[in-house]
């Protein structure tokens, strides 16, 4: 099966599949061939599509369902340098949430675009799980809870924290998923050494994407650490096996807005 596919009457010659290749394995066109991937050099493609959507005159289409190109809209891309600032340093970690239901339409319109977010070898390697049932979701923040329990004078380094954590669970206030009524849980294949990172990369997608949607979102640390070790919560959760917890965000619609930009340290840079 052809690699690339390219329209002979459309290609332009430019060369550009070939810059962008980040395998190098497209060959430039000449006077006298188009750009091909020689099948010596097939198994090395990654399907990233760089070539794909990087042709001017669009003659190329990387061979990998194909039916499914979409072109890029005129001026779909165009935002100003000061309203991508504003959008992204207003962006907050919601900790109050409305009882409004999000609809799972809503939140898969999300995950679409957190599939798009990039991954070692474009290996895509994160798949979720949505807890879409609040009862559930206070199930999880009630089993780490008792995972809590078993650092109390342990050499863990949240050992000190637990207690004062553990006082307010028990007076009724939810230091864990802060009474969200969803939770998010990234899931990447054990011994993959990057997968790791690739599940935050792509959270970060659903996080900075998700308050376009009216969703606010919480990075779930405590729901995270505990994934990673207890048996019981690695169960509800329903893992599949061989994969294990990246990290989790709860989520939902927030309660207050937002009215200003945050202070934060003066940024720190080094030019080498």
């Amino acid at each position: 099966m052809a690699t690339i596919l390219v329209n002979q009457d459309l290609c332009t010659r430019c060369g550009i599949c070939s810059f962008v290749c980040p395998m190098s394995i497209v060959d430039p066109a000449d006077e006298n061939t188009l750009p091909k991937v020689q099948d010596s050099k097939a198994a090395m493609c990654i399907r990233c599509g760089h070539c794909d959507v990087s042709c001017p005159s669009q003659a190329l289409l990387l061979n990998d369902r194909p039916d499914e190109k979409v072109p890029l809209p005129a001026g779909a891309s165009t935002i100003s340098p000061d309203s991508m600032a504003f959008y992204l340093k207003k962006r907050r970690s919601v900790r109050r949430f409305t009882k409004d239901p999000v609809p799972k339409e809503k939140i898969l319109e999300i995950l679409d675009i957190a599939r798009y977010a990039a991954s070692g070898g474009n290996g895509q390697p994160v798949e979720w799980i949505v807890v879409h049932d609040p009862k559930n979701v206070q199930k999880i923040a009630g089993l780490t809870i008792e995972w809590m329990k078993t650092l109390v004078n342990s050499a863990h380094p949240m050992s000190g924290y637990i207690p004062v954590l553990l006082g307010a669970w028990e007076s009724g206030n939810d230091v864990i998923c802060r009474g969200a009524p969803y939770l998010l849980v990234a899931h990447i294949p054990e011994g993959n050494p990057v997968a790791s990172v690739d599940a935050i990369i792509a959270l970060t997608h659903f996080d900075v994407a998700a308050p376009a949607f009216g969703v606010g979102t919480c990075w779930a640390g405590f729901v995270a650490m505990a994934a990673t070790s207890y048996e019981p919560l690695q169960k509800e959760l329903g893992l599949p096996a061989g994969r294990k917890c990246a990290y989790a965000m709860m989520f939902g619609h927030p309660q207050y807005k937002v009215y200003g930009i945050p202070r934060r340290k003066p940024l720190q840079v080094t030019w080498r």
